[in-house]
């Protein structure tokens, strides 16, 4: 059975390579984009027609049980 110095997996010379550096920045931007849709998806869902006033809603209800104003 041989022995990996302290669990070394690739060696030093792999691990400084170009190649390697730009697998490894792709790797840390999928994760932080797929956290980012993790959080975003635990979120409750956002409307912009609630924050924003818009001249298409009615200014009178069509319901079958309009409220009252005058009760």
């Amino acid at each position: 059975m041989t022995m990996l110095p302290h669990g070394a997996l690739l060696s030093e010379s792999t691990v400084h390579t170009d190649l390697f550096a730009v697998l490894a920045a792709f790797v840390a931007i999928n994760t932080v984009m797929y956290v980012a849709l993790a959080v975003a998806k635990m979120l409750p869902k956002f409307y912009l027609s609630d924050w924003v006033n818009s001249g298409q809603r009615r200014a009178r209800t069509r319901s079958i049980h309009p409220h009252r104003s005058g009760d």
